[in-house]
């Protein structure tokens, strides 16, 4: 992955688009073990059917980030949403060997963004 900053904003866009933009349908379901998201770094979204991305983040472990609990499904509860107009929309990455760029990636598509559950959006450096 290079550094390059537009190399890395046309990366951050491809993977937004990827996390964003698949049908919500074809998103994970929420469930007690989540065995069918992968168990890979990656970057994930939390979405709400009808009022699209609610959080967004990056692991180096899909399911486990998953399967330990998420502070996006309390608040999800708190705003009475449906379980089943919440599902997860995941990117898995092979680059976490690097965390740095992971790490800028994360911080441009929460710029872009501006999830309402991420409570902290990183500023431009």
């Amino acid at each position: 992955m290079s550094t390059n900053d537009s190399e890395l904003q046309a990366q951050a866009r491809r993977i937004l688009d990827a996390i964003a933009f698949i049908p919500f349908e074809e998103c994970h379901p929420l469930s007690r073990e989540f065995s069918n998201i992968p168990a890979r770094p990656g970057i994930y979204a939390i979405r709400h059917k009808t009022d699209g991305l609610l959080y967004i983040g990056k692991t180096k472990s899909l399911r486990g980030r998953f399967s330990g609990g998420h502070k996006a499904f309390l608040w999800a509860w708190l705003d009475k949403y449906s379980d089943e107009d919440v599902r997860i929309a995941v990117h898995p990455i092979s680059h976490w060997e690097n965390p740095a760029l992971l790490l800028e990636l994360e911080a441009i598509i929460l710029r872009a963004t501006e999830p309402p559950y991420n409570v902290q959006i990183p500023t431009e450096r």
